[in-house]
């Protein structure tokens, strides 16, 4: 049996365009929230110029070539944790190493991917919370 992931490494643009994300601030938070979730760590790697960032659990990083910066990453600390890269990339899921975990970001947004059927009767927490509390929480989910 393998062991879970603790760190995610992800592709940035590749899973932004795989997922049709408007943003990259929308893939950010979704990530962002995945991650606490989870109670892991997570990387997400974009190609460009840009300020890193760091929103709860999750980092965000612009490199001149994002592949070399995953790949560097996952050489980094496959041998400390558990790394999954999360790239359709074949050139970096190739080089990121044996002991590291691949995911197309195709297979990533799939098990990401909502329920098709939601009890409306349950209701969301967010529709009985005022804006100040919310406002509260979103601040604490991102770390600041």
């Amino acid at each position: 049996m393998v062991a879970e992931p603790t760190l995610y490494l992800f592709d940035g643009h590749n899973l932004l365009h795989a997922g049709d994300f408007a943003s990259p601030a929308a893939l950010r938070d979704l990530l962002a929230s995945w991650v606490a979730a989870r109670g892991v760590r997570g990387v997400l790697v974009f190609d460009g110029h840009g300020e890193d960032e760091r929103h709860g659990s999750l980092e965000v990083r612009w490199a001149a070539d994002a592949d070399t910066l995953l790949e560097r990453l996952a050489a980094e600390h496959r041998s400390v944790e558990q790394v999954a890269v999360v790239s359709s990339d074949v050139a970096v899921r190739g080089t990121s190493g044996g002991q590291v975990r691949k995911l197309s970001s195709q297979t990533f947004l799939e098990e990401l991917a909502r329920p098709a059927h939601v009890d409306p009767s349950r209701g969301d927490l967010r529709d009985r919370l005022d804006p100040a509390t919310l406002a509260e929480l979103e601040r604490l989910r991102r770390g600041r």
